[in-house]
């Protein structure tokens, strides 16, 4: 996440139940850090979240993400994967989230690199659970526009 002068990585997850865990990622992420971040925040945030057997895990085709081994990590964890346009990680409903935190963060006009990840923190954990709920109820028409419109731009 860009702000003013620097720049953090977050990894965070959320569901039609509400956002999951949000985390400061301090160094450049790699396959093998992602599969580790997965494991230590996505299993926990599905069982605080109380997800049912059958929820499907969703990220777009970033290297990490697509490599032979995290591949692999996800079908031993039994994470059922859709397959994902290799040009469209804006479809991804995390990347309105995204949007929707910056605005609140910019509006609080962090000063620094530690205020601006305590805000993201802050600002990520008041989402209410109505938000994630709608994104999640949405996706189903957000694709189905884009299969209409071509590929091309659509509302959402």
């Amino acid at each position: 996440m860009k702000h003013g002068g620097g720049n953090i990585i977050l990894w965070g997850c959320f569901s039609a139940k509400g956002p999951g865990r949000l985390i400061r990622v301090k160094e450049r992420m790699n396959g093998a850090m992602y599969r580790e971040i997965l494991s230590e925040n996505l299993l926990p945030s599905a069982r605080a979240l109380k997800m049912k057997r059958g929820w499907v895990f969703q990220h777009d085709n970033d290297p990490k993400h697509t490599a032979r081994e995290t591949k692999e990590w996800l079908r031993k964890k039994h994470f059922k994967v859709p397959e994902w346009p290799s040009q469209s990680p804006d479809l991804n409903p995390i990347e309105n989230l995204w949007r929707e935190l910056k605005v609140r963060v910019a509006q609080q006009q962090p000063q620094n690199i530690t205020a601006l990840a305590e805000i993201f923190m802050e600002e990520w954990a008041k989402i209410p659970a109505t938000v994630c709920e709608n994104l999640v109820k949405t996706y189903r028409k957000r694709l189905t526009s884009v299969i209409a419109n071509k590929g091309y731009i659509t509302k959402y």
